[in-house]
């Protein structure tokens, strides 16, 4: 934007005459670092030319571009610890737990090997000869020479060891459950396989649910739009997606879904009893995304959330209800006064066109007057 102003001279004149109080009024200039376009004081207080005007020549003006101020560090700062605590406050986990497959060998590998345990232990028994009377004349005689030495106990170590490895390691996998194995606490993998198997007996085994879940959790408190207290009964469908984050990448993965349940009615207005089926499941569709969010990250997948009970609280129950009360009995009365005009209407149109009367202002003001009366008192004994 160019700025235009006059020259004036920034000093007062020391010596008087007609000019020296009109420039020590005159204030010195405001803007001292700009360049400015000089204008004829003789051009600003014209009232009629009388001659076309000179052209003058005009330099433009130049005004110096400051650079922006500088955006304070300070302020960077600020703004990217509030972006990191916005990041951080959503739920994360350590990304090396997620589920995998666990080594596992069907359920025949461990019935041969404990079989053939047990028969080498029969068979060193034997070698030993320490079997007992009856099991020694249905055998024969060993073929040792009798006491169990080292070679005999160490048989014996290596076939008790595969028949307890054996029989020790098989598991019966059903559908609907699975099992989460760690080995001296570090995650080995998960079995969701059915049917006869073998697991390697040294891992731990914990036994996770992954069919679809629901349960139906006691009063939580919520509030509507208007903030009024509720107490709201929910029904929730979930199950696990991930065994390895739900097992191990939480506590209580039950516990904790229902904690989300319980900050997400905290977050998410809850229509009002007596609600429309449109706001009801608008509120379903925000509670149940609210939780899915939540509860994810542990491996935990929830389905739906659905209000079943929508009550006011206790301490609020009676004024709503009067409240209610009150609205409906005037949607009523409102109602029962429209239907009445409507009538009084009608009648005076008709017997006015069909000329049965004819009537002045008056006359009209009481027979409208009388009609209402009448059909506002029918009206009541029908309601009664």
């Amino acid at each position: 934007m160019t700025t235009t102003t006059s020259h004036i001279p920034e000093h007062v004149p020391e010596s008087g005459g007609p000019d020296a109080g009109v420039a020590a009024a005159r204030p010195a200039r405001l803007i001292h670092t700009e360049s400015t376009t000089e204008i004829p004081v003789h051009l600003l207080f014209r009232e009629e030319p009388s001659d076309p005007p000179a052209e003058v020549k005009l330099r433009p003006a130049v005004v110096a571009h400051r650079p922006p101020p500088e955006k304070p560090e300070t302020e960077d700062r600020d703004t990217r610890d509030i972006g990191v605590r916005t990041r951080a406050s959503a739920p994360r986990v350590d990304p090396e737990i997620v589920e995998r497959p666990a080594r596992v060998l069907p359920g025949i590998a461990g019935v041969l090997a404990g079989v053939c345990g047990a028969a080498g232990c029969a068979v060193t028994a034997w070698w030993a000869g320490v079997l007992p009377p009856f099991a020694a004349a249905a055998f024969g005689p060993s073929a040792g020479a009798g006491g169990l030495g080292p070679a005999q106990w160490a048989a014996f170590a290596g076939a008790g060891a595969l028949g307890l490895f054996g029989f020790g390691g098989l598991a019966r996998g059903r559908t609907g459950r699975a099992w989460v194995l760690e080995l001296f606490g570090r995650y080995r993998g998960t079995v969701r396989g059915t049917g006869l198997l073998w697991v390697n007996p040294l891992l731990l085994r914990r036994r996770v649910d992954v069919r679809l879940r629901h349960w139906r959790g006691e009063p939580f408190p919520a509030a509507d739009r208007g903030g009024v207290a509720l107490r709201v009964s929910l029904l929730v469908v979930w199950r696990v997606r991930d065994t390895a984050r739900a097992t191990l990448g939480v506590e209580d993965h039950e516990g904790y879904l229902r904690a989300c349940v319980e900050a997400a009615l905290l977050r998410v207005p809850v229509a009002a009893p007596g609600a429309g089926r449109g706001a009801v499941q608008a509120t379903q569709d925000a509670l149940t995304r609210l939780v899915a969010t939540d509860a994810g990250p542990v491996g935990v997948e929830v389905c739906a959330v659905r209000p079943l009970r929508v009550e006011y609280a206790p301490e609020v129950a009676a004024a709503m209800h009067r409240r209610r009360i009150a609205a409906l009995d005037a949607r009523h009365r409102a109602s029962v006064v429209g239907s009445v005009v409507d009538s009084v209407e009608d009648t005076v149109t008709r017997l006015t066109m069909r000329g049965l009367l004819d009537l002045d202002d008056d006359e009209r003001q009481v027979l409208v007057k009388d009609l209402t009366v009448a059909f506002c008192a029918g009206r009541g004994e029908a309601g009664t």
